[in-house]
């Protein structure tokens, strides 16, 4: 059976629709998210639902894998943190057929530095630290792509990894960690891209 993921509103108008109850009987949807910002729009949100008859358990996840494996173990009814290529990385990788009910917003991503001003300052051999889940590995690419320090194969590839790389003319190089880890190690390196 498939699952869903959802936009915190659409979720609240289909689970009430699919209970097929009155606005007065009070319905519970148990949501996976991560805490900043999911967990902080789902705060908004949670009033507004309640006062139509759907309370929303948020439960706030660290990490980008357990939303999704709590979901395949019915441990929750939703998620609410994702896009689309993560999702469809962690369906290939491991085997699972989650599907989304209506895309979200995207966060906004950049490279961060405290050594340098601009990314014309990173020198050879810098020390990067990028994402290391598939969609947000290939967004760092992509901007480091696109700003000149390395050359991708395919830079509209949703899913480019480092062995995509054709030209690293600076010799970055390059580490994976979980995202959540990249600003508490900014002063550590010379670029993260978060």
């Amino acid at each position: 059976m498939k699952k869903y993921l959802l936009l915190p509103l659409l979720a609240a108008s289909l689970a009430l629709s699919a209970c097929g109850k009155s606005g007065s009987d009070s319905q519970k949807l148990v949501v996976a998210a991560t805490a900043v910002p999911h967990a902080e729009i789902l705060a908004v949100v949670k009033p507004i639902l309640q006062k139509e008859g759907l309370e929303l358990d948020v439960r706030v996840f660290n990490d980008y894998v357990q939303p999704n494996d709590q979901l395949v173990q019915k441990q929750v009814d939703v998620n609410y943190f994702q896009t689309e290529p993560y999702l469809d990385a962690y369906n290939r990788d491991r085997k699972t057929d989650l599907v989304k009910v209506i895309g979200v917003h995207i966060e906004p991503f950049g490279a961060y530095s405290r050594r340098f001003k601009t990314l014309d300052e990173v020198p050879v051999g810098a020390d990067v630290v990028i994402p290391n889940d598939p969609s947000n590995n290939s967004r760092a690419l992509i901007l480091l792509h696109k700003a000149g320090l390395i050359t991708l194969k395919d830079p509209t590839n949703a899913l480019a990894t480092q062995r995509d790389i054709i030209a690293n003319p600076r010799q970055l190089k390059f580490r994976e960690l979980d995202s959540a880890m990249l600003p508490r190690v900014l002063d550590q390196v010379d670029l993260a891209l978060i």
